[in-house]
């Protein structure tokens, strides 16, 4: 299985990038092959420019970082999203991608209707959003409606159509002990490495 993670946090300190690290050893582990996509090393920029616009008008992209990001994903067989929730979303450069990769042309087409959409990733067969957020899981979901949901896996990924969508949110990440940490990270591993 060939996994693409498209990885977004600024520090290599970060609890996040020990996701990352824990994603990567289970897929180790179960002989699968990866590529990682760090935004924030590679220097993406999230803007969308007018002329960005007018190219997601026509449906034939512009930008040959995120035309290139889009070919990987073609080619994989599932994403992998790993990112820190900040005010309820995802950061800036997350937004950004999914404003230029995740789009028409590229990732998708419209039916004939020009609501509905279709996806143009054939071979992808299913996608995971890992996150980290300070907010309790009820209040998330309650409070602030499950903003993330709504917004990026109904809104985005399930409306272009990719299948297979599944999010693992881990909550209050800087109040739980050290314990509870590795215990989630030893389940990122096991569920990468298909046990």
């Amino acid at each position: 299985m060939k996994i693409l993670i498209i990885y977004d946090h600024p520090y290599d300190g970060s609890y996040n990038h020990a996701i990352l690290e824990s994603v990567i050893q289970g897929i180790t582990k179960a002989n699968g092959t990866y590529e990682v996509i760090d935004l924030g090393k590679e220097a993406f920029d999230p803007v969308m420019t007018s002329t960005d616009l007018l190219a997601f008008v026509k449906h034939q992209a512009v930008d040959p970082k995120a035309i290139s990001y889009a070919q990987k994903i073609s080619t994989a067989d599932h994403l992998v999203f790993i990112f820190t929730i900040w005010w309820e979303l995802m950061p800036a450069m997350t937004k950004g991608f999914i404003d230029k990769v995740i789009f028409p042309g590229l990732t998708y087409t419209y039916k004939e209707n020009g609501i509905s959409m279709v996806s143009l990733l054939p071979k992808l067969q299913s996608t995971t959003v890992i996150t980290t957020m300070n907010t309790p899981k009820l209040m998330y979901k309650w409070t602030y409606g499950n903003a993330l949901k709504k917004a990026l896996i109904k809104g985005t990924f399930k409306k272009t159509g990719m299948k297979n969508v599944k999010w693992l949110s881990f909550n209050m990440v800087k109040m739980v002990n050290d314990k509870k940490r590795q215990h989630w990270l030893q389940q990122v591993t096991q569920i990468f490495a298909g046990k």
